[in-house]
């Protein structure tokens, strides 16, 4: 899916671009209000309710689309019990159809009708054609082929693989009608523990024996697009993807497995589309200033904005020009 050399409408003003033309919003960016001291517990319940904010809409949406593919295409546990093409090919499709469905909607929208034209684009240049960097020569071709080609195949391999532990008691098994409000818990746990892995293994794979073999390839998007979100090297999606082996020796349900993966596989595309939210006349708040950074200077911003890891380790960058409060934790605003 090539992106047609259509006329950019620049609906930014010209006053948020640099000298390289690189898009910043005008103020610099903030931690979830979560880990901060004193407690600040009113600021805390609304973040928690807010939108934007930490159930809308990132976390609610990826909640919606787990809970409706789980009653509508999600295989019973018991034909899992060995492994059979059907049950399987089930889970591949499911996943297939929701990758280039929720990818293929930011990427459509952003990209091939190019709907918000420059506004609030952090590159203001499109995705790179006849480019020795990419497969193909595109970079748009390039990650589609390895995420939808290469992180499919890892993500589908984990999900068959765990709903066969499960379905062979081979893990710890938690009964919904049983232990309700755990249950309920580990919904709201699973985004923290996705920031907690996420930032560990993204530290791991910037070492510079893997970073140099393995995470180079990810870092080739130094003008991100939704479909950047899982292009990455083989080795790095199953330490990515590893998130959900924490089920292997935690009890748990098989939804907080698929929730987990389906947050973990899709999230990416709205943090990677490179464009600052609200789109879609105001309506859809979306976006990651944040990861965007990591994206363009690399040392700096490994994990999120909910547990302040880089602030807490001296690698975060707020956004702010260069002189005016871009510099690491020390020099965090709020």
């Amino acid at each position: 899916m090539s992106v047609n050399p259509l006329p950019a409408v620049e609906s930014s003003s010209p006053e948020t671009r640099n000298a390289r033309g690189e898009w910043r919003p005008p103020y610099p960016i903030r931690y979830a209000p979560v880990f901060r001291w004193p407690l600040q517990l009113g600021a805390m319940l609304k973040w928690l309710v807010s939108n934007p904010g930490f159930m809308w809409p990132r976390n609610l949406v990826l909640l919606l689309i787990a809970g409706g593919s789980w009653y509508l295409t999600q295989p019973a546990l018991p034909r899992c019990v060995h492994f059979e093409a059907g049950w399987i090919g089930q889970v591949y499709v499911r996943n297939l159809v929701l990758m280039w469905l929720y990818y293929g909607a930011y990427h459509l929208y952003l990209y091939t009708l190019r709907r918000q034209g420059t506004k609030g684009k952090y590159d203001a240049r499109w995705p790179a054609q006849n480019s020795r960097q990419f497969l193909f020569g595109d970079q748009v071709y390039d990650n589609i082929f390895w995420t939808s080609g290469v992180a499919l195949l890892v993500w589908t391999g984990y999900e068959v693989l765990t709903l066969w532990l499960y379905a062979n008691h081979h893990i710890p098994y938690l009964d919904w009608a049983r232990h309700p409000v755990w249950f309920v818990a580990w919904l709201f746990v699973i985004p923290f523990w996705r920031d907690f892995h996420f930032y560990w293994v993204h530290r791991f794979i910037h070492w510079k024996p893997i970073y140099h073999r393995v995470h180079y390839l990810h870092h080739k998007n130094v003008n991100p697009i939704p479909w950047s979100g899982m292009a990455m090297h083989p080795v790095e999606t199953i330490l990515y993807l590893s998130v959900g082996l924490i089920y292997w020796v935690v009890p748990s349900h098989p939804f907080h497995f698929i929730f987990t993966m389906q947050h973990a596989a899709l999230g990416p595309a709205g943090s990677h589309h490179g464009f600052e939210g609200p789109i879609a006349n105001g309506k859809w708040p979306t976006g990651s200033y944040f990861h965007y950074l990591h994206h363009r200077y690399f040392e700096c911003n490994y994990g999120d904005s909910v547990i302040p890891f880089d602030r807490w380790f001296g690698t975060f960058r707020d956004g702010l020009p260069d002189g005016e409060g871009a510099k690491l934790a020390g020099e965090h605003r709020d």
